[in-house]
């Protein structure tokens, strides 16, 4: 009996294995195969696994870099494309090559560098009354876009909610980013991110800096949760973790990721000082030091006093209206009467004032890589 156990667990360990060396294929059209049959095993280093008939082969497959390729000479259809990614990029010079028989081949690599697009300054005012649309993203949450042209593709600030609260269907994931703010405006949301423990709640008034690439997810929100997201840049790509689970065991506060600290600020009990503006208070949310100097993220309000023209040298410098009114007053420009769910980008150099504001008036401001200069009238 032991051997026949044996023997059945060997037949069923040799199936699977069988089962495990199936790949999946991509077929393309060749118009050469003979020549092709050269480029994919000299040039792109492949490997051919098969050729048939023998007196005068029409198919042909080969595999390599992770990818199995079927060449058919028969088959009917526009030229194929192939993108290989590679950590050791040592093909030709050329990162792009065209095969014998039609297929187009671009050589990337695995992990490139982010790209920062040169920010595109512009005077940018957007208003909760015009009624752009909600346009339903990822897990099902509603985007509204607060910076419609982004600068040139350098930022993207979205205002986001979940009309529904209870469970979020998401995923472990992470996003390609120089730079990402998580401010909750109303409700709450519970997320667990990499190496800071157990699941944290963002109450209103609180924010997450979320460092280049850690791996987080999103796990409840309340009803009608609403949050302010600045990523930079605009177009970031979002890769889904599937090999990790959170929470991870260790928990490591100081960690950085690409010399950024995660940060929870807790918006409730902060204290507030002088703005560099009169006229105004605000808190700071540590967030300058944790990115050192790549951003500051401050919560503005009304104080006494008047108000003083200014201007900045930041790259960029975004303003939400989370609360209250008042007139954005610009060198060059009408003055625009700003009311809460409004948002405005200031461009650097331009002389502005933040004139009639309502008692209640509340701020949040997001500034990323400069200094200011303030009094000027």
């Amino acid at each position: 009996m032991h051997s026949l156990a044996n023997s059945k667990t060997e037949v069923q360990i040799g199936i699977m294995t069988k089962l495990a060396k199936i790949l999946a294929e991509i077929c393309l059209p060749s118009s050469s195969l003979k020549d092709d049959i050269g480029f994919f095993t000299k040039t792109l280093r492949m490997r051919m696994d098969s050729i048939y008939p023998a007196d005068d082969p029409t198919v042909a497959v080969f595999s390599g870099h992770g990818l199995r390729v079927r060449l058919d000479q028969n088959q009917i259809g526009g030229a194929g494309h192939i993108r290989i990614l590679t950590s050791e990029i040592d093909f030709a010079d050329a990162q792009r090559f065209t095969a014998p028989g039609g297929t187009t081949v671009e050589v990337n690599t695995l992990n490139p560098p982010l790209q920062m697009p040169v920010t595109d300054h512009a005077f940018v005012v957007r208003r909760l009354a015009d009624q752009a649309p909600w346009v339903i993203g990822r897990a099902g949450m509603h985007y509204r876009d607060l910076i419609p042209n982004r600068l040139g593709g350098s930022i993207i600030a979205s205002h986001i909610r979940i009309p529904d609260g209870g469970p979020v269907p998401d995923m472990v994931h992470y996003h390609k980013v120089g730079f990402q703010l998580i401010y909750c405006y109303r409700g709450w949301v519970d997320v667990l991110y990499e190496d800071q423990g157990g699941p944290i709640r963002l109450h209103a008034g609180d924010c997450f800096i979320q460092p280049p690439e850690i791996r987080h997810r999103v796990l409840e929100a309340s009803s009608g949760i609403e949050v302010i997201e600045i990523g930079v840049p605009a177009e970031h790509v979002t890769e889904i973790e599937h090999e990790m689970s959170l929470p991870t065991p260790n928990l490591r506060p100081e960690r950085e990721w690409q010399g950024q600290k995660f940060v929870h600020n807790v918006g409730e009990g902060a204290t507030w000082a002088p703005f560099r503006l009169k006229g105004f208070v605000a808190r700071d949310t540590t967030i300058n030091d944790a990115t050192k100097s790549v951003a500051g993220v401050q919560v503005v309000r009304r104080a006494t006093g008047d108000t003083q023209w200014a201007m900045h040298d930041a790259d960029i410098h975004f303003t939400f209206v989370m609360e209250g009114a008042m007139t954005l007053e610009g060198e060059g420009n009408d003055p625009q009467s700003l009311a809460m769910g409004d948002a405005f980008v200031i461009p650097p150099g331009m002389v502005t004032r933040y004139s009639d504001p309502t008692d209640d008036l509340e701020l949040l401001e997001v500034t990323l890589a400069g200094t200011f200069q303030t009094t000027l009238a």
